[in-house]
């Protein structure tokens, strides 16, 4: 058995999308342009791509949580995804991007989605009395995740 639950958001971004994959892959940045990021620590050697693994150190709902990322899908300029693992759960990020007007400016999309394996009673309890309330509090995170993207990339293209 398994339980998921999965939250997507997405904006118009005033840049081209080589911009926002500039901002959304610049590990070494992230830390300045996210504001929900308070430490990163890069775990892998080389470029951006699949096997990319950090440490990421996020302020979220008043708590702070310390993740290891790592990237399990990635088609430049278009599709990034990154998973972390907690115990039984599986979080997923997904980051799309797709030119508009003519590849002036870029539509950004993230979907995030959370998988227990086999979930406790515990756990199937605190999602269906916190569940609503952890989903409408995951999209405003994931907001403020896509305008800080936005503006850093906003900013670039300047």
């Amino acid at each position: 058995m398994s339980d998921a639950h999965e939250v997507s958001v997405g904006r118009r971004v005033e840049a081209p999308p080589a911009a926002v994959w500039e901002v959304v892959t610049d590990l070494e940045h992230a830390q300045e342009r996210l504001s929900q990021v308070t430490d990163l620590h890069v775990l892998t050697l080389g470029p951006y791509a699949v096997g990319t693994g950090w440490r990421e150190t996020r302020r979220m709902m008043g708590a702070s949580d310390t993740q290891e990322m790592w990237v399990v899908d990635n088609d430049p300029e278009r599709r990034t995804v990154t998973e972390a693992r907690s115990g039984n759960t599986v979080f997923r990020t997904a980051l799309t991007l797709e030119p508009e007007d003519d590849g002036a400016a870029t539509q950004l999309s993230i979907r995030f989605s959370a998988s227990t394996s086999d979930p406790n009673a515990l756990q199937r309890l605190a999602l269906r009395v916190v569940g609503p309330l952890g989903q409408k509090m995951t999209e405003k995170a994931l907001r403020t995740e896509l305008a800080d993207i936005a503006a850093a990339a906003e900013a670039l293209r300047s």
